[in-house]
């Protein structure tokens, strides 16, 4: 079978950083069977290896394929992702660092590890751990959806069985080089990753509006399609949806950086003045972001039309782009995937065989880190059946119901960084509260094949408001947990025992 110059970069691409994946094993070598040094990288990167591993954690293949597919389904409100993602740092900044010196004081490798040493629960670790671990799965799942809509789009050898073929050999690779090189492998293949989906942004927002007759243009159509479809659109916000997407801003972005996979990559950096470096410089990723969104209006222009959202972008691309620059820009989605991927599985791998399979013991240096290892074939392996064999709407339905569940554990864990004033019981309650309410309230939204929402109107104070239902779950959270500590310290319950100290956290 002969293959297009698309069809060669592309696997040309796949290939090169499948290589890298491997050799990364020698980089900065180390004892890799302990668990700093195959999970954290020895915790040794600095501002410009930290910055490409951040980066390519946060921004994935999914991202690249549905915040424009969104805005090419809704219109402005798509653009949520950028604002969040902008005040994410400024937050990030403050608790991230302070976070990252008790962590490398005390040994911590997972955020459970820090709330489990704080209040001395293990039941409270167990529940913020096995949010994490809840919340990464079908994350993981959905950047296999983001390879699967490229390899359909190239059809050919790469769709054979509906692309099941090209995933299961991608992923069997991911896994195989994960597990050998650990967080080296990520960090490595992000500098490829981050160098081509700039690359393809830059291109993009250069080549397809000017194919298409201009920005102007573009926003003409989209505002006039946008407004004549059955569920109307627009490209300006709406004045019911402005309380909707303020509010889907500040949940996402207190959910952002409390994901198993962002609290890994944080704490590879070898310094604190290396994440507060990262949290002023990876702005930069939003402003990116924010191109990548208008490629939205520019699917619309091109009238793209398909039912399958996740083909939006991958089309678009196609069509507008030579096919050496096709085959580069859709093999930087693939990569976008196998890099935060690997972050997650090692994340979740490392929630399960510290604080679900394991006790917590300060200082793990010398842990091994097999467990670890084997956990995340494990992990790779389930998400990829997950793909395979569950309806798409599944996967994405439970990663949006991750967001929800992972700012539950901003009480515990984000707050516990300043104060302990809160008491474990408490903060378990208001846990089990928020996590049982939320889950209920956007499953109450749930539609036969269209899935659920994240913003549900409710009453308020007299008026109906539209608002992103982790910030419900998150005030049920904080009454619960402070009446409850209020009730607890009144008939003084036993607080648990703080293994930290003050100066850890300088």
């Amino acid at each position: 079978m002969t293959l297009s110059v698309r069809d060669e970069v592309f696997a040309g691409l796949v290939v090169l950083v499948t290589l890298m994946g491997f050799v990364a094993a020698r980089w900065r070598a180390g004892n890799l069977h302990q668990l700093e040094e195959w999970a954290l990288g020895g915790r040794r990167f600095g501002t410009i290896v930290s910055w490409f591993l951040i980066g390519g954690d946060i921004y994935t293949a999914y991202t690249f394929i549905a915040v424009p597919a969104l805005v090419y389904g809704v219109g402005a409100l798509g653009f949520y992702a950028v604002p969040y993602a902008a005040i994410a740092y400024p937050f990030g900044f403050l608790f991230l660092s302070r976070f990252w010196s008790v962590a490398r004081v005390r040994g911590y490798v997972t955020s459970a590890d820090f709330v489990r040493d704080l209040f001395g629960s293990r039941p409270l670790e167990v529940a913020v751990a096995l949010t994490g671990i809840l919340a990464t799965l079908p994350y993981i799942a959905l950047q296999v959806i983001g390879m699967k809509a490229v390899l359909m789009h190239l059809g050919g050898a790469f769709a054979i069985g509906n692309g099941d073929l090209a995933l299961s050999i991608a992923f069997l690779l991911l896994a195989a080089y994960t597990f050998t090189s650990g967080l080296r492998a990520p960090a490595m293949i992000a500098f490829v990753k981050d160098t081509l989906i700039y690359g393809t942004v830059v291109a993009a927002i250069v080549i397809i509006p000017a194919k298409l007759g201009g920005w102007a243009h573009v926003f003409d159509v989209s505002a006039a399609t946008l407004a004549a479809r059955p569920k109307p659109g627009a490209i300006l916000l709406s004045a019911n949806l402005q309380v909707a997407y303020a509010t889907m801003a500040l949940g996402s972005c207190l959910a952002l950086f409390v994901y198993p996979h962002s609290i890994t990559s944080v704490l590879a950096a070898k310094s604190k003045a290396v994440v507060q470096r990262n949290m002023a410089l990876l702005p930069i990723y939003s402003l990116m972001l924010g191109f990548l969104a208008l490629l939205g209006y520019c699917a619309i222009a091109a009238n793209i039309r398909t039912t399958d959202t996740s083909s939006v972008i991958p089309t678009l691309l196609d069509t507008y782009f030579p096919g050496w620059l096709s085959g580069a820009a859709l093999a930087a989605i693939v990569i976008g995937a196998l890099v935060p991927a690997a972050i997650m599985a090692i994340g979740s791998a490392n929630l399960f065989a510290s604080n679900i399979f394991g006790e917590f013991t300060p200082g793990r240096a010398h842990a091994d880190a097999h467990l670890s290892r084997l956990l995340t074939l494990a992990l790779c392996a389930f998400a990829l059946g997950f793909v395979i064999f569950v309806p798409t709407t599944y996967a994405i339905n439970f990663q949006l119901l991750g967001g929800i569940w992972m700012v539950q554990i901003v009480p515990a864990f984000v707050l516990g960084l300043y104060t302990r004033k809160l008491h474990p019981l408490g903060l378990l309650l208001g846990w089990l509260a928020a996590m049982a309410a939320s889950t209920a309230i956007a499953a109450s939204t749930a539609v036969a094949g269209k899935g659920i929402s994240v913003n549900v109107t409710l009453p308020l104070f007299g008026h109906s408001i539209t608002v992103f239902v982790a910030l419900y779950g998150l005030a049920i959270n904080l009454v619960v947990a402070i009446a409850a500590s209020l009730l607890l310290r009144l008939f003084r319950a036993n607080p648990g025992t703080d293994g930290t100290t003050p100066s850890a956290y300088a």
